[in-house]
């Protein structure tokens, strides 16, 4: 396209000029050069660097300097183009500042033109691009900054006064500005710590000094000299030759005694005002972080929906599942989602090709020869889920009644220590959760956690209906002793109030054997398969299992606990006696009619599993 001159149709062209990045590996490099080679040689040393048309969008152009840099003869990285330039490293202070920039500018200038006019750059075109770095190490300055804040008994100064001369480098505090400077009138240099690691630009502590260095000094100087001091450690070398001086100008201010008009708000990454995003995921330990995470949803309760929630109490509960097929797989599930962190199965049983599909706890390689086993498979899946759940899982059998042990003395003798492990597992715990397949594996657990007075939740599914409770908790010997007693005990004549099973304590709800009429047998002797197996809707585990855990946070955020007056059907209108709601023993669901009862039986003082006679 042609366009006469001063066509407005002309866009100037512009540039976006190079932005240096100088690696530690450079400064590294530099002083170890400084101080074995070049020494108090201030001869000007080639030095290379490059550049790469490939960097992200929103970067700048960068010039790239690393620890290479002194090595003409060094490869450039793959994709990098090099740039030739010439390093000006000075002595002193007064020689940096001395130092023609200009000149230096017109002689580099004047490189690249010869090399045009020559032809040299078409040979070459690495001539075109020359850079100039010139740089002063100030390490008289580090030993009088050490030395004042050694003095002031402070690990850094924000500001500081500076003098210096060829051979020495002195400072002091700003208070002590008017001595220091009383035999300089003419000439004021200020130290700043500076925390910009820019090559051009200072800080932004910088921005207030100078309007205090107006308002106190603009009558006296017309400028002043700052020295944005930077200080950094190298591979164990100290360097702070990326400092960077010049010369600001104090214009005359009249200053009101309003406060000057206020800026600093930093912006956003995609440079609005506008609050900035950080993402600390990646620099944080992952378990740490899925901890935080998982307590997320249980404290947003306690923000608003049930400020009185006690979250401590479930999560330091630690819960015994008798059980890791479908009810225990989903009640393991949910009490991770209420933040439990100890959770034990046991469990004899290895994982089928049926399991999977109900059982989420499993999946298709765990039934592979023959199976895993079941408790010790869960155990292993919950610390995969979440790795900061204490998880537990022990492969033994539980002595049934109606199912007689071999004679033999080595199985009586494993018999026994299945029972004692039992008996262990139940004392360590502080609830049990009964989720057998069959009644009468219930019936040896009952017995032994009454005995300890340890909460029970069962639970039992039929084809489409089920069953959860809570079994009832012995009353201690002494009244009062520990914080689950009740503190407005029942009589009998309560009970002979409006209903017969209305306000019954915890203490005499009944449990899961005390309505039978004979003692609990083999439920699987001639039976067909579809009878010896749990045969249920799918869903059911879900809803009882869930049910389950619901029931267990709700007696635990009761003032009584375990004793906690039952709530039954009656209730649900009204006032609930904890902040989660209803306490109820029994919850029996029906899922063709989906449809739940609340209904409360009284323990039978001739029961074979919670009876104390």
């Amino acid at each position: 396209m042609a366009a006469a001159m001063g066509d407005p149709a002309l866009c100037k062209l512009q540039f976006a000029p190079f932005s240096s990045a100088l690696d530690v590996g450079f400064w590294h490099e530099l002083t170890q050069k400084k101080l074995n080679e070049y020494r108090l040689d201030e001869a000007p040393k080639n030095i290379k660097g490059y550049y790469y048309n490939g960097d992200s969008a929103g970067l700048p152009a960068r010039l790239t300097l690393e620890f290479s840099a002194f090595d003409m003869s060094a490869p450039t990285p793959a994709r990098c183009c090099p740039a030739t330039g010439t390093l000006y490293n000075t002595n002193t202070l007064e020689a940096f500042k001395a130092a023609d920039k200009k000149l230096l500018l017109e002689q580099a200038a004047n490189e690249i033109w010869e090399s045009i006019k020559s032809g040299a750059a078409l040979d070459n075109p690495v001539l075109l691009n020359k850079f100039l770095l010139l740089t002063f190490a100030i390490q008289d300055l580090e030993r009088a900054y050490d030395n004042l804040c050694q003095t002031e008994g402070v690990p850094a100064l924000p500001y500081f006064l500076i003098k210096y001369d060829e051979n020495t480098v002195l400072v002091s505090l700003l208070k002590h500005y008017s001595d220091f400077f009383q035999s300089q009138r003419t000439k004021v240099t200020i130290g700043v710590y500076d925390p910009c690691n820019l090559a051009q630009y200072p800080g932004w502590p910088l921005r207030n000094f100078l309007v205090l260095a107006a308002h106190r000094w603009s009558s006296s100087f017309q400028s002043v000299e700052v020295l944005c001091f930077r200080d950094r450690t190298l591979q164990g070398v100290r360097d702070i030759a990326h400092s960077i001086i010049f010369e600001v100008k104090l214009p005359e201010v009249a200053f009101s005694p309003d406060c000057p008009k206020a800026v600093g708000w930093e912006k956003n990454q995609k440079g609005g005002m506008g609050p900035r995003m950080v993402n600390l995921s990646e620099c944080m330990d992952p378990k740490r972080l899925a901890e935080s995470s998982v307590d997320l949803n249980l404290k947003l309760m306690c923000w608003r929906l049930v400020p009185t929630l006690d979250l401590d109490k479930v999560v330091s509960v630690k819960c015994l599942l008798l059980g890791a097929g479908t009810l225990g797989c989903n009640v393991a599930r949910t009490l991770m989602g209420w933040g439990v962190r100890h959770i034990t199965f046991v469990d004899n049983a290895k994982i089928s090709y049926s399991n999977p599909v109900r059982q989420p706890l499993y999946e298709f390689e765990d039934c592979l020869v023959g199976g895993k086993p079941k408790a010790l498979a869960a155990a292993d899946r919950l610390q995969k889920i979440f790795p900061g759940v204490n998880a537990r899982g022990f492969n033994m059998s539980i002595p049934m009644p109606g199912h007689p042990v071999n004679s033999s003395s080595i199985t009586l003798e494993q018999a026994r220590r299945d029972v004692e492990q039992l008996e262990q597992l139940i004392e360590s715990h502080d609830v049990v959760f009964l989720l057998m397949d069959t009644r009468e594996s219930r019936w040896l657990p009952a017995v032994i956690a009454a005995s300890k007075r340890k909460l029970v939740i069962n639970a039992a599914l039929g084809f489409d209906t089920f069953v959860v409770m809570r079994h009832g908790l012995k009353k201690p010997k002494q009244q009062g002793a520990g914080d689950l007693c009740p503190s407005n005990p029942v009589t009998s004549a309560d009970l002979l109030g409006s209903s017969l099973f209305a306000n019954i304590p915890g203490y005499k709800l009944g449990c899961y054997f005390c309505n039978d009429v004979v003692a609990p047998g083999d439920s699987t002797r001639d039976r067909t398969l579809d009878q010896q197996c749990t045969v249920s809707r799918p869903g059911l585990a879900m809803i009882a299992g869930a049910l389950a855990v619901e029931l267990m946070v709700s007696v635990l955020q009761h003032p009584e606990g375990g004793y906690a007056i039952a709530s039954s059907s009656d209730d649900r209108m009204n006032e609930p006696p904890t902040s989660l709601g209803l306490v109820p023993h029994q919850i029996r669901g029906f899922l063709s009619r989906f449809d739940n009862v609340l209904p409360v039986s009284l323990a039978f003082d001739k029961c074979t599993a919670c009876s104390s006679k």
